[in-house]
């Protein structure tokens, strides 16, 4: 088992993680009857991308001996209404300076590890991602 998700009532949940016990609490948005004052569901499926991303790009660095710490996405949900559903992803790269000086070909490697990531594979061809890597490009 992966997770336990328990309604608490007020449009939220706690999600645990079985294998560590860590937990996280999500909240209905403003817009969908919430209070906004956690992630929502669909935030943690934005999130998720980019963490999925961040994590696959920083098992190949360390396989190329490249510290990638300090590396981040600014991440942008936007919804759709009928049906309500996540519309697309923006993911802005922001990279550190430590990262700039990097040789365009392992870029290129860290990039395309990143844009295969499972979660993205497992998003619904109708959702829009876009990844701007303005800074390496």
């Amino acid at each position: 088992m992966t997770s336990r998700v328990v309604y608490k009532g007020s449009l939220r949940t706690t999600c645990t993680h079985v294998q560590s016990g860590s937990t996280i609490e999500t909240d209905a948005p403003l817009d969908n009857q919430g209070k906004g004052e956690r992630f929502s569901p669909t935030d943690l499926l934005a999130t998720s991308l980019a963490a999925c991303m961040l994590t696959v790009m920083g098992i190949k660095a360390r396989d190329l001996q490249i510290e990638l710490s300090g590396l981040s996405f600014s991440v942008q949900k936007n919804m759709l209404s009928d049906p309500r559903r996540v519309g697309s992803i923006l993911l802005q790269a922001e990279i550190p300076a430590t990262l700039q000086t990097v040789e365009d070909r392992v870029k290129q490697v860290l990039k395309k590890t990143g844009e295969s990531c499972p979660v993205i594979k497992s998003l619904h061809p109708d959702i829009t991602v876009t990844i701007n890597w303005a800074q390496w490009d």
